[in-house]
């Protein structure tokens, strides 16, 4: 029965060798796919043998399912939140179940301005530092500042926003009531001396002078003070008054609280996410509409002692193992580790073409296996007619 087995060993390796050639080919298209090879050995009889005497193996056996940490092309895709790997390294992800890797750098921005991957996973950064630089000895989830506000307080409170340059004086006089009258309007909450929350909205005006503005502000419909004037430079910074504060006096509230005399400060301006830029070292800057750079972190790269170690978790995502080693930690473009690409991806390494070759052999393999199954089925039919 010894061929019987020793064939069957074979019909198992190349139907193994089929499942692994199989599963490379379906996923030739998924970004950052890293393809795998089976690796067979022989085996033999465990025990004495005699050193003169050539010992009939046993069959094969599927040694080891080996993933190949080759580089996969990189393609452009014109999204700055696409990442690619050129070189060794993985992103670092997280999410509740705790910390993966992965080569799949197709990130978006989820509703609370998170860089994730299509799973929510987020993609992990070094925060920076008050004195420049990134504290590369924690990481943070990447988020975009797509949104920037101030809470305002009674007495004082500071004001953030854009106004637009390209606008026209309006024809008529200001009124609180005809929006025709003003160009813009933000409002927000202020509080009495009882507790009580106010409505309190501003109104901006361009004046017939370039980069001066009319402010107005009225609580719960009721202008208090006098219009205030506000005066940029080309550069969209504030130039009067003199730090941007501008005094709104005099609004005494119904409920009998006291009456508020508040100051606001307009010297700060704030700008919407205009584009974000990733360098080959992975430092993320975010470019704002009023001209302001900030660097938003740094993105954190691992690699490992043996990658080929790592267990494989689906959704091109690998964990950690003793057979891999303990994560190294650092940055792109740096020693042991690649440099990142943005606006790119990087493909499949799965070459079709030497997929398809190695489907055929494991074909042929199974087939010759499978021949020899019959061909020593009909020697035990021969010895068996022999018999009788």
């Amino acid at each position: 029965m010894s061929a019987f087995n020793i064939a069957l060993s074979g019909l198992t390796a190349a139907s193994t060798d089929l499942d692994v050639v199989s599963n490379n080919v379906a996923n030739a298209d998924t970004i950052g796919f890293k393809s795998s090879r089976a690796e067979f050995a022989d085996v033999y009889a465990a025990g004495a043998v005699n050193l003169n005497q050539s010992s009939v193996g046993q069959g094969v056996r599927v040694d080891a399912t080996a993933q190949q940490f080759t580089q996969g092309d990189v393609t452009t895709t014109g999204s700055n939140l696409d990442l690619a790997i050129n070189g060794n390294g993985f992103f670092t992800l997280q999410d509740a179940s705790g910390t993966v890797y992965s080569r799949n750098g197709e990130f978006t921005q989820d509703q609370n301005g998170n860089v994730v991957n299509a799973t929510g996973q987020a993609l992990q950064v070094y925060p920076p530092t008050a004195n420049g630089g990134f504290n590369t000895g924690t990481t943070t989830d990447l988020n975009l500042e797509t949104a920037q506000s101030a809470p305002l307080a009674t007495s004082s409170g500071t004001v953030i926003l854009n106004l637009p340059s390209a606008s026209v004086a309006p024809a008529l006089p200001f009124n609180v009531n005809n929006p025709a009258t003003y160009n813009q309007s933000t409002s927000t909450t202020v509080y009495d001396s009882l507790g009580t929350a106010q409505t309190a909205t501003f109104y901006f005006t361009q004046t017939a002078v370039p980069n001066q503005w009319s402010v107005n502000m009225s609580v719960n419909g009721t202008l208090v003070g006098a219009a205030q004037t506000l005066t940029f430079s080309n550069t969209g910074a504030v130039t009067a008054p003199v730090g941007g504060a501008l005094a709104f006096n005099g609004y005494t509230p119904t409920d009998g609280a006291a009456a508020m005399n508040m100051s606001f400060n307009f010297g700060q301006t704030t700008g919407q996410l205009s584009t974000v830029s990733i360098d080959a070292s992975g430092i993320v800057s975010a470019v704002y509409t009023n001209g302001r750079t900030t660097q938003l972190g740094q993105v954190a790269m691992a690699n490992f002692p043996n990658p080929g170690g790592l267990k494989q978790l689906g959704n091109t995502n690998w964990a950690s193992t003793f057979q891999s080693g303990t994560v190294v930690e650092g940055t792109a473009s740096s020693a042991g580790f690649g440099s990142i690409q943005s606006g790119a991806l990087e493909s499949s390494n799965v070459d079709l073409t030497t997929e398809l070759v190695n489907m055929i052999t494991a074909q042929r393999a199974f087939q010759a296996n499978a021949q020899a199954i019959t061909t020593a089925n009909q020697n035990s039919q021969t010895v068996i007619a022999i018999n009788h």
